[in-house]
């Protein structure tokens, strides 16, 4: 008789939802005047409306303060949006009200590990966007989560940060080892965000492919922001919108090729699940 495994421990919920809350303003003002966020906003929508059919609906893992939510309903979406964190939550419906689609848009809060509890599914796609994921080890959870909810052929758009970030890796340059190869150490990093610490881990591509081998399919993978800065960047694209324009060029280009396609600040990967709708 062998000895099972040690179970990994799960991210502390607590911590991580307390974060969040302490954060949610300035999160939002943020993402206010910053063209190249803004960019990489679009460049998730444009795979969404791709992937995911006019008028379906979405189930929204990690929505944050809404932002997301908002504009896919105001793309024709209905968003069933979802987060741990009660200080991001209170933030959609305000929103959701004061850009006219409060009728589109549903609010419940819920881990991305606890989907069995998830209402008003099954749902015609998942989606997270911006790295919501890499606060959990084992995605192998999360994909039979994903699976119990989505409609068969379903599809979920997922942005997930990957082991390879050049602009990250090129801080080693200027004396920076510690953000520079945070991504590639073995177990994750730890987080520091509003006096809270919790763990971060990055993943592969073949990784998030590996956890949701059983009943899916891989659709596409394409970088999100593998030339152009990180989402962290406000002033390149200001100050310098020649260059910057220049390097979302190049961004356009690489980001759906493979090496690129795994690198970046994020990854957008699209998976469907398996089946047709009415079957099995």
């Amino acid at each position: 008789m062998t000895n099972a495994s040690p179970a990994r421990p799960g991210p502390d919920l607590v911590t991580i939802a307390d974060a969040f809350s302490r954060t949610a303003e300035r999160y939002d003002r943020f993402a206010d005047d910053h063209p190249h966020l803004t960019r990489m906003r679009a460049k998730v929508y444009a795979h969404v409306e791709r992937h995911v059919p006019a008028g379906a609906t979405i189930l929204e893992l990690n929505a944050g303060t809404g932002t997301d939510a908002v504009e896919l309903a105001l793309r024709g979406f209905r968003v069933h949006a979802t987060d741990v964190a009660p200080g991001m939550l209170g933030r959609i419906e305000p929103k959701a009200d004061r850009a006219g689609v409060r009728d589109r848009v549903t609010v419940q809060p819920l881990s991305f590990l606890e989907l069995d509890h998830a209402e008003g599914g099954p749902f015609d796609a998942v989606f997270s966007d911006l790295g919501g994921l890499n606060c959990t080890s084992d995605l192998s959870v999360v994909a039979r989560g994903i699976h119990d909810v989505l409609a068969p052929g379903g599809v979920a758009v997922l942005v997930v940060m990957p082991r390879i970030c050049l602009w990250e890796l090129a801080l080693l340059a200027v004396g920076k080892p510690t953000i520079a190869l945070r991504r590639l150490r073995r177990g994750g990093t730890r987080a520091h965000l509003e006096g809270r610490h919790f763990d971060v881990h990055y993943f592969t591509p073949r990784a998030v492919r590996r956890a949701f081998d059983t009943g899916f399919e891989h659709v596409v993978t394409s970088g999100l922001s593998v030339i152009t800065p990180t989402g962290e960047s406000r002033n390149l694209a200001k100050r310098h919108p020649h260059v910057y324009r220049v390097l979302a060029w190049w961004d356009d280009v690489l980001s759906p090729h493979r090496p690129f396609s795994g690198w970046g600040d994020f990854f957008v990967i699209v998976l469907r699940r398996s089946g047709t709708r009415g079957g099995h």
